[in-house]
């Protein structure tokens, strides 16, 4: 290392005793040293184990960290820079060495990430103390954040489906030819299976050591048919055993990336070239209470509908409660949901899918839907536009990825013989039969139906358009925050942990910035903003 103090003309430095006084007394940094000295850090402190007192504590970087994601300070390297450069992080290091990127990195995937679920509780409980919480409504939305993958190196479960049938069809040909050729026969029945490869290739290396085969390789050389049957088998052991371990890393998806396992392909609103391309990137889910973030979640699933028990469930879990409305939008809806809310006693207020569209005149005008026909619940059958009924035929049970299982009944018209509004009631051709061949028929799920009409009856409520309204302007003004303001826009971390770690420290950073304003405003008391304000 060079010094460069022999090159410098002598001059007098002048420096306060304290940096603290540089600071103004308004300044955020203060606020992020007042919550993280408020919350409760144990299981920060038992994941380091040695700490030293020459260099920062686990609360001091904890701070740190969450100023820098504040003022939109992501790379390790960048924070090791401000906390040399820049007097309020010096402000928060107390006096103490500024600390490396690998040191700052270390602490991030080693000591943070294991906590930080317990750590974000934390601060949620410590709002609820401050009063800036209520712990009565959580607004939940999601949007999809880029991982750190590369876009052009993916696997696709259709194609690996279609290439190991290609390779199971080819197989009982192969093993048939080589057991009359070596006399080895191995039972595959109707399918062959990776044991059964393997237990060829066994008989095949000790017939070839019985009979003293000498293996060749290099162009000019003639192989044995033994060597190459042995070959070409272990090829195809090596590539069924590729197809089982990708469909495997799959885990209910239907693709993901080769650099980031975690990261499923996705449409992104982010579209540089307009022609929908699929992005490797992650669903990002934030719980907020009174424009603050009280709990955070990212997962694989290209859709919002199976993100909301395993969301509440993790919630309940870190703060012993539920909030008691649960407002979401027309993303969440679904029995599986709707079910759970009511088992826990909580409100949903959850927009249904076709809440809009059951406004057009379109749907109104449909005679095809059940909606718009007559329902007699005395003898559980519909009545249509021309006065037929569609009685009950047969009820199933359906059960959906998550293992939850939906009872749905289907009707069917009694004689659609003749009628003159089959064109208009009848739509689609699944079965590929003649118009007047085809009857009417009707899947319902009465369960769900009951709980939308009862969700629809609370969000057109005075409640339900106040809660609604906040919702939009509260879930969805978190991430704007997050992706405008602090312009967070792609994982700097691969897999599912060090994006939660990610998104966490982005919520712990957004909820200091609001609890500062708050303040500074004099609406640190307000929880919900009044729809006339919000109009």
């Amino acid at each position: 290392m060079q010094d460069y103090t022999s090159l410098e003309q002598p001059y007098q430095l002048v420096l306060p005793l304290n940096i603290e006084v540089q600071i103004p007394k308004d300044d955020p940094v203060r606020l992020v040293r007042y919550c993280i000295g408020g919350m409760d850090l144990s299981a920060l402190y038992q994941n380091c184990h040695h700490v030293n007192r020459n260099q920062a504590s686990p609360a001091q970087m904890l701070a740190i960290l969450s100023y820098a994601y504040a003022n939109s300070i992501f790379s390790t390297r960048k924070i090791e820079e401000a906390c040399r450069s820049n007097i309020k992080f010096m402000y928060l290091l107390e006096g103490k060495p500024a600390p490396d990127h690998a040191t700052i990195s270390r602490f991030l995937t080693k000591r943070l990430r294991p906590c930080i679920k317990e750590i974000f509780a934390q601060m949620g409980k410590l709002l609820e103390k401050l009063g800036a919480v209520t712990f009565q409504d959580i607004f939940i939305d999601g949007t999809k954040i880029e991982s750190f993958a590369n876009k052009y190196k993916f696997v696709w479960r259709k194609a690996v489906e279609k290439h190991r049938d290609k390779l199971l069809a080819k197989l009982p040909a192969f093993l048939e030819k080589t057991g009359s050729d070596f006399d080895l026969h191995i039972a595959c029945g109707d399918a062959v299976h990776l044991r059964q490869l393997k237990n060829l290739r066994r008989k095949l290396r000790q017939k070839i050591v019985a009979d003293g085969t000498v293996f060749v390789h290099g162009s000019g050389k003639r192989k044995e048919p033994i060597q190459r049957a042995l070959e070409e088998l272990d090829s195809y052991i090596v590539r069924l055993k590729n197809y089982i371990a990708e469909l495997h890393e799959m885990r209910g998806r239907n693709s993901y990336a080769k650099t980031d396992k975690d990261a499923t392909f996705m449409r992104m609103k982010e579209d540089a070239m307009k022609n929908g391309q699929l992005k490797p990137a992650y669903n990002v889910q934030y719980g907020s209470d009174s424009e603050f973030i009280l709990w955070a979640s990212v997962g694989p699933q290209t859709t919002d509908t199976n993100t909301l028990v395993p969301f509440l469930r993790e919630f309940e879990k870190y703060y012993g409660t539920c909030c008691e409305n649960v407002v979401a939008d027309a993303g969440y809806e679904s029995e599986e949901n709707y079910t759970y809310l009511e088992d826990l006693g909580l409100k949903s207020f959850i927009k249904p899918v076709s809440y809009e569209k059951s406004k057009t005149r379109k749907w109104k005008n449909d005679i095809g839907r059940f909606e718009n026909m007559t329902y007699l619940p005395d003898e559980d059958a519909y009545i249509c536009a021309n006065g037929r009924k569609l009685k009950a035929e047969r009820t199933y049970q359906h059960t959906t990825k998550t293992g939850y299982k939906s009872e749905k009944t289907c009707y069917a018209c009694e004689d659609c013989t003749n009628c003159p509004m089959k064109e208009n009631c009848i739509h689609g051709n699944h079965f590929k039969k003649p118009m007047e061949e085809r009857t009417k028929r009707l899947t319902v799920a009465k369960k769900f139906l009951r709980q939308r009409q009862e969700d629809l009856e609370r969000i057109t409520s005075e409640e339900g358009i106040e809660l609604r309204v906040n919702r939009s302007i509260q879930a969805e003004g978190a991430f704007a925050d997050i992706k405008e303001d602090m312009g967070f826009r792609r994982f700097l971390g691969r897999g599912t942990g060090n994006a939660l770690l990610a998104v966490m420290l982005l919520a712990m950073a957004h909820n200091i910035q609001k609890l500062h304003h708050k303040i500074q405003h004099g609406t640190a008391g307000r929880h919900r903003i009044p729809v006339k304000a919000a109009a």
